[in-house]
């Protein structure tokens, strides 16, 4: 049994051979077209997904292990304030101040030059969207909470170290 397609298609083409035999009878279906000119986006889609996670993946490595050794270079410090009254939640927002400063420069920095490129990129198209302000809000907001989120438990495992470990050499 042959689908409506394969049947349209059938008599179109006997339609055509009969009103016009010198040109043989070619199509393509719309989103066979639509796949094959916009093939090279979707792989560029796909490969900027895969090394985006990995990046993600570096960078919450290299902030857990910079906030492992500012946590540890900070001990006798750390230990200072917990025994004057710091709160562990205090000392917590004291480690990842610096590290939250460092994100919100890189978003400074990085969201200019992404949107120079997203605004090149999108030039190649008839019809574009407009780039968002929130696109921007939301990216930085999610590098935020990430780096909280990985600087964090550094930063409450030394807060909540027993001080007379770290004092006990004074």
């Amino acid at each position: 049994p042959q689908s409506n397609t394969e049947q349209a298609l059938a008599e179109i083409e006997k339609v055509m051979k009969k009103n016009n035999p010198a040109y043989p009878f070619e199509y393509r279906f719309v989103d066979d077209q639509f796949n094959s000119m916009f093939s090279t986006e979707m792989l560029i889609s796909k490969l900027s997904r895969v090394f985006s996670a990995i990046a993600i993946i570096i960078s919450c490595l290299g902030l857990f292990g910079l906030a492992a050794y500012t946590a540890e270079r900070r001990t006798k410090e750390i230990g200072v304030r917990k025994v004057l009254g710091a709160s562990i939640s205090g000392l917590a927002g004291l480690l990842s101040k610096d590290f939250l400063k460092l994100v919100a420069l890189s978003c400074l920095i990085a969201f200019p030059i992404s949107w120079w490129f997203m605004n090149n990129w999108l030039q190649n198209y008839t019809y574009r969207i407009d780039i968002s302000l929130w696109i921007f809000v939301a990216a930085g907001a999610l590098a935020i909470t990430i780096a909280v989120a990985t600087v964090s438990f550094q930063a409450i495992k030394a807060a909540m170290a027993n001080p007379v470990k770290s004092l006990r050499t004074e």
